[in-house]
């Protein structure tokens, strides 16, 4: 089943710039049965490890990773952009291709010694999920693993993950995939 989802996500070229293929969740999201099966598969990995908290990446990393916590009965941390949160923030920069970027947590959201699982979409360079990881890290919280719905493996964002252990449950190895 999971090896049909691939046919759910759109590649759309030349967005958000030329020569990148972005790959669109939404077309799997509203497909009631392939979001479940999605669901499923990021869960399955998972399933009997303690998570206090996960870390949902804004902004489509809010989408399973809020559907996440709820299956394994964790409590659920948005990992925003500079500036998205209301209350006092840790903030943690990485770079990008072209320019840097942060993400911030509020300081209260997670305590030391809390399993935390961080999740986003998709996995690419892997600084963005790196720079969560870093956070977590300074707030003392203990990193169960960090889960993909996809992975663009051809990027090596995994390499920057070591040593956590890292899921995906759709993986392109080309971009031309």
């Amino acid at each position: 089943m999971v090896s049909t989802l691939a046919a759910h996500i759109r590649a759309v070229r030349d967005f958000p710039k030329p020569g990148i293929v972005f790959r669109d969740i939404t077309t799997l999201l509203r497909n009631p049965n392939a979001m479940q099966i999605a669901l499923d598969a990021l869960y399955e990995p998972l399933a009997g490890t303690r998570v206090d908290k996960v870390v949902g990446i804004e902004a489509r990393g809010f989408i399973f990773g809020a559907l996440l916590a709820h299956r394994l009965g964790a409590g659920f941390v948005p990992a925003r952009k500079p500036g998205k949160l209301p209350s006092a923030t840790m903030r943690e920069t990485y770079e990008l291709e072209y320019g840097r970027d942060a993400v911030e947590i509020h300081t209260d959201a997670i305590t030391p010694g809390e399993s935390v699982l961080v999740h986003d979409d998709l996995l690419a360079t892997g600084g963005t999920a790196s720079a969560a990881c870093r956070l977590i890290k300074r707030m003392q919280g203990s990193i169960v693993g960090i889960s993909f719905l996809v992975e663009l493996t051809f990027l090596k964002g995994r390499d920057r993950l070591k040593p956590y252990n890292v899921f995906s449950v759709i993986r392109y190895e080309s971009e031309e995939q």
